[in-house]
């Protein structure tokens, strides 16, 4: 059924609906998009033959909004939206964004901090035992013990906080399915404890046998190393193909993790992407200036979903996990034709992408029949010997979407591993990306220089980034065209010291890159990063890592990447003063900064901190981190 979903009693009524199946609630604008994951698992059900209504950023101060619809038949669907609430709320620096891109206009406070748990226990209020299913980034990534930013303290699975039934982890729309078939067929919400992709809890007493036990929240609140032992367990089992049940007890109550969900086919993959979503925002908001998530990806495709890149700072692996699934070039490019029919069309395709566009397959054919490694990456240090890469597919796919008609241009903007694309023999694909798929800049994540770093990162080392590039303008300039990179660039990250701060510094400078913003690191729940944060040990290795905590130090660090900004010029001195690299402060073509002025130095340090803080905050309130956790932005110079 076309048009959107309802979104008030009336709605309901004009469909001859006397009452819904489940009410989705949502943190987020009503946005029916399919890069909308409220949107995907709506229509998803809808189509599964359910009636679905929508609660989009109930107010929460209250239960009047969560009894709109009236009493649901089978459940509410509780979701914080596209991305973590606290994320979407705060900076790096635990400010308050001004901006909230899932929110119409951009208006901030439309839904609360903590919104899963906030909602859950409104709807408790309203409707007491009735049941209640969690999903989304903020579920997913907080569904065991975790450490919270904002707190600055570790908090219990957000399934005992929400009230909640179930929590649906991952990619959800099997799980979901499959929930509202059996509480359709009259099964107690109790009793669905053997779903793939989903948590539940029951007393110690009834912990099922077998799986991995974690250390337990009691545990991990007392010790770093039990809790970098709890990160790696919970890591390492997020592999649909050899992971395993997993428990972790909370008092006398015990939190269990079904196993991963199994991943859609392609034919699957097709029709959730076909069904018929509206593809922008619901028009209540028109009057408040749409919701400016969707401009973004209003005219892009994805075509895939996973990332065995698996970055430590990332939450992909444990969220959509590491295995790559892909939908059929047929279905892409009918998508493709869809939005050359759409009335602001303007023949560019911003996007034919993904968590990273040019994953196509998984990167080795043993994926298939063992899953894939534990405790090992397939990019990083250096690529796995079985690593394939090919681009093949993903080139024909950009072909024949960018000769249909209307279409201009299509784009490649989501991000690409420059260092899978090196290991593809042919570089047909490099080539016609740089001659047909940037728009002036191409967005690459190399993130730091230092290998100590790196490794840390997950990355690989430095010397695939200066690679890439060489071949990157050398093709560019083959091209006749005027291209540039757009490095992102993260200070802070576990591992940095000042000594590696000055090192990117330096490695900016001989490289002639003068980023025009850069990411602090932003502890985000469920990553590697993350729990190296907190506890100051690698779970990968159990040794310790350097953690800049001192908002000081980290806005030194920070400064140091833009070394070149006179405003910045106090901060670095300091930075390069306390890394012992004094020998960077002069005139020479090799200094980074030039000397203080007699006695300035030290009367600027403290209001230049307090002016750069101030600064970033201002840029960094504007837009949350997505996906990836992070945003940053830089430019390199053509002529290197």
């Amino acid at each position: 059924m076309n048009g959107f979903l309802p979104v008030s009693k009336e709605d309901m009524t004009a469909r001859g609906w006397q009452q819904a199946d489940f009410v989705y609630v949502c943190g987020d604008a009503y946005v029916d998009h399919p890069s909308f994951g409220a949107a995907i698992i709506s229509r998803v059900l809808e189509d599964a033959g359910f009636r679905i209504a929508m609660l989009p950023q109930p107010d929460w101060r209250s239960t009047a909004d969560f009894m709109r619809f009236g009493r649901p038949r089978l459940g509410f669907l509780v979701s914080s939206g596209n991305i973590d609430s606290m994320v979407a709320h705060y900076t790096v620096a635990k400010k308050r964004r001004s901006v909230d891109a899932y929110s119409p206009g951009g208006r901030t406070g439309l839904r609360p901090d903590r919104a899963v748990i906030v909602y859950c226990n409104r709807i408790r209020e309203a409707y007491g035992d009735i049941p209640i299913v969690i999903g989304g980034l903020e579920a997913s990534l907080r569904r065991f013990a975790h450490y919270d930013y904002w707190d600055d303290a570790v908090r219990r699975s957000i399934l005992f906080d929400a009230q909640a039934d179930l929590l649906s982890f991952g990619m959800g729309e099997r799980s979901m399915v499959e929930i509202a078939q059996r509480l359709d067929a009259g099964e107690p919400v109790a009793q669905l404890r053997e779903i793939r992709g989903t948590c539940y809890a029951v007393d110690v007493r009834e912990t099922p046998y077998g799986g991995v036990e974690c250390p337990s929240f009691e545990n991990v609140c007392k010790s770093k190393k039990e809790y970098a032992v709890s990160c790696r367990q919970q890591q390492d089992e997020q592999d649909f193909f050899r992971g395993k049940v997993l428990k972790q007890r909370h008092g006398s109550r015990m939190l269990v993790q079904n196993l991963p969900a199994l991943p859609l086919t392609q034919e699957e993959l097709d029709h959730v992407y076909a069904l018929p979503y509206m593809r922008t925002f619901h028009p209540m908001y028109a009057p408040m200036g749409g919701v400016p998530g969707i401009e973004e990806v209003r005219f892009s495709i994805t075509h895939n979903r996973g990332c065995f890149g698996a970055c430590n700072f990332c939450s992909l692996a444990f969220h959509q996990g590491r295995y790559i699934t892909t939908r059929s070039k047929e279905s892409i490019v009918t998508e493709a034709k869809l939005l050359t029919t759409l009335p602001d069309f303007k023949g560019y395709i911003h996007d034919i992408g993904g968590p990273t566009a040019n994953f196509r397959r998984p990167s080795c054919d043993g994926q298939e029949t063992r899953g894939l490694c534990k405790g090992k990456k397939c990019l990083a240090p250096e690529p796995c010997p079985r690593l394939q890469a090919n681009h093949e597919e993903y080139l024909d796919i950009l072909r024949t979407v960018r000769q249909l008609p209307k279409v201009k241009k299509v784009f490649v903007r989501s991000g690409i591993r420059y260092d899978y694309l090196l290991q593809d023999r042919d570089d047909s694909f490099f080539r016609e990306l740089v001659t047909h798929h940037v728009s002036g800049q191409l967005k690459v994540a190399p993130e730091h220089c230092s290998a100590a770093v790196l490794d840390k990162m997950g990355k690989p080392h430095i010397e695939a980034y200066l690679q890439f590039s060489k071949k990157y303008f050398t093709l560019t300039d083959s091209a006749g065209k005027e291209q540039y990179l757009v490095p992102y660039l993260m200070s802070s990250h576990p591992g940095s010291t000042m000594k590696e701060a000055v090192e990117l510094a330096v490695f900016l400078k001989n490289a002639h890159l003068r980023p025009e913003q850069v990411q602090d690191f932003y502890p985000t729940p469920g990553t590697v990063s993350t729990c190296m944060f907190y506890t100051g040990l690698d779970p990968y290795t159990m040794q310790s890592v350097y953690v800049a905590k001192d908002p000081h130090e980290k806005a030194l660090q920070r400064a140091l990447l833009q070394y070149f900004d006179p405003r910045k010029a106090g901060l670095v001195r300091e930075a390069l003063r306390r890394a012992g690299r004094q020998d960077l402060i002069g005139y020479g073509e090799r200094c980074l900064v030039r000397p203080a002025s007699d006695g300035s130095a030290q009367r600027g340090n403290r209001n230049e901190t307090s002016k750069a803080s101030r600064r970033g905050e201002k840029q960094s309130k504007k837009q949350p981190p997505g996906e990836r956790n992070r945003r940053s932005a830089g430019r390199s110079n053509k002529k290197r």
